[in-house]
């Protein structure tokens, strides 16, 4: 056999090496993950429910989900063991921002209309802004009547009537 007619078999079998070699990686640190829970640690399972360490045994999870729920789940169940922070994040809604002194940007856009100064009573007297559209009391009544007066001479159709037949 030649060297060109082996070179797809060889690539193919090293590119099943790299891969088995990497999925084991993966194996390996998600199983070093798992054995250093800790009671107290905040966890995700692969359900996607986050819980608190209780205890924890050889094979299985104690897990802390409320108040008087407690839940064994197996140690492979256990998606990820967050940081105490991050928990803190997800589950309670505590941010833990080391930039306090920052501006914060509001979830809606009512601080974009406010202003500094207290609002007077001749505010609320505001001028409409022009948008190029012309309200009906603001066009002349000579241009209104030719206008109506066209659209009585065109012939209503109605939804039964011959034309639809």
């Amino acid at each position: 056999m030649s060297l060109v007619t082996l070179l797809p078999f060889i690539v193919l079998i090293g590119a099943m090496f790299l891969m088995t070699r990497s999925a084991k990686k993966k194996q390996q640190q998600a199983a070093n993950m798992r054995n250093e829970m800790q009671p107290g640690s905040g966890v995700r399972t692969i359900g996607g429910m986050y819980a608190t360490v209780k205890e924890v045994s050889e094979d299985t999870v104690l897990l802390d989900a409320g108040p008087g729920v407690e839940l064994l789940f197996a140690k492979n169940s256990i998606g990820a063991v967050l940081t105490d922070d991050e928990y803190n994040r997800i589950v309670h809604g505590i941010e833990h921002d080391l930039k306090s002194d920052a501006d914060v940007v509001p979830d809606d856009a009512s601080s974009l209309t406010e202003t500094d100064a207290p609002a007077a009573a001749d505010d609320s007297d505001e001028k409409s802004v022009d948008l190029g559209k012309k309200d009906v009391a603001d066009e002349p009544t000579a241009d209104a009547a030719p206008a109506e007066a066209t659209a009585d001479e065109q012939p209503k159709k109605a939804d039964g009537g011959s034309e639809a037949k």
